[in-house]
């Protein structure tokens, strides 16, 4: 693995760029070698993966990226930061520096046109502030990715792993599990981060359905997701009610929900991905 990023070589590049690290953009730079390395290994990723990382800041990840990947095609939003990335990465490491692709864009607006090469894995410390519409964006924008491990707040964290019937498991923790087996994988300390952040970080990993269980095309998502959005609309109305405005009135509600044998009574939180299709079916 090249020569990772320290506290130091992080402090001298944001200097030399004049970057002051925004609550805007979510920037948060991990300067820790042994962090980058751990989120490296966990990903799984190897000599044939295609990784998109977004936000790659400084570089830190994008370098153990890069020593384990065939290619690395990272999404910057900070026009400085990405115009500096393939210095770094050509000082640094050089051997791999014609692995490395930036995109100049807003993740939440990257389409498959923007991309060199279809990624197949997903590794990034996401922006805390945009972290689930990004994730969910790249996921459903790119389904040649089939795994996906992302540094997020821990709170989020354990939204998106949370299963149903929980109090933490809400409209995150549905939509992810739409493309694949969700689970955490870990937390991570302030410590390694600069600036440091006011809250723990954790990993959360997706692994895409080898096989989906439903249809997955653009269509058929964005009518699972309406469904899902509606039923936490009012988290503590019955879906009966909640899915009213959805359905045109609570009695077609009613039949909508028994056709896709649930219980009307029931409330968002305690059905989970399965009965979202089932009902979204209904709407054909």
């Amino acid at each position: 693995m090249p020569a990772l990023l320290g506290p130091a070589e992080i402090r001298e590049l944001a200097a030399e760029l004049d970057i002051r690290p925004t609550k805007t953009l979510g920037q948060n730079f991990v300067h820790d070698a042994n962090t980058v390395r751990r989120i490296v290994t966990a990903s799984g990723i190897g000599d044939d993966d295609v990784v998109v990382e977004v936000g790659p800041g400084l570089g830190s990840l994008t370098l153990g990226l890069l020593a384990v990947a065939k290619e690395v095609i990272a999404v910057e939003i900070d026009p400085r930061l990405a115009g500096r990335l393939p210095t770094t990465v050509a000082n640094r490491a050089p051997d791999q520096a014609d692995a490395l692709t930036v995109v100049t864009k807003d993740a939440l607006r990257v389409t498959a046109d923007d991309l060199p090469t279809a990624p197949t894995a997903l590794v990034a410390n996401l922006p805390y502030n945009v972290a689930v519409p990004v994730l969910l964006h790249l996921m459903s924008e790119f389904p040649s990715i089939r795994t996906a491990l992302v540094m997020v707040q821990l709170e989020v964290a354990q939204r998106l792993a949370a299963g149903p019937g929980g109090r933490i498991y809400g409209v995150p923790s549905v939509k992810a599990r739409f493309f694949g087996e969700v689970s955490q994988a870990g937390s991570v300390g302030r410590h390694v981060f600069w600036p440091e952040p006011k809250v723990e970080s954790g990993l959360v990993r997706i692994n895409r359905y080898a096989e989906p269980p439903w249809p997955v095309d653009e269509t058929h998502r964005r009518r699972v997701f309406s469904v899902i959005d509606a039923a936490f609309a009012q988290r503590r109305k019955t879906l009966r009610a909640a899915l009213s405005g959805l359905a045109g009135s609570a009695p077609a509600a009613e039949d909508l929900l028994t056709a896709a044998g649930i219980d009307p009574g029931l409330r968002g939180e305690r059905l989970a991905i399965e009965d979202y299709v089932a009902l979204a079916a209904q709407l054909d």
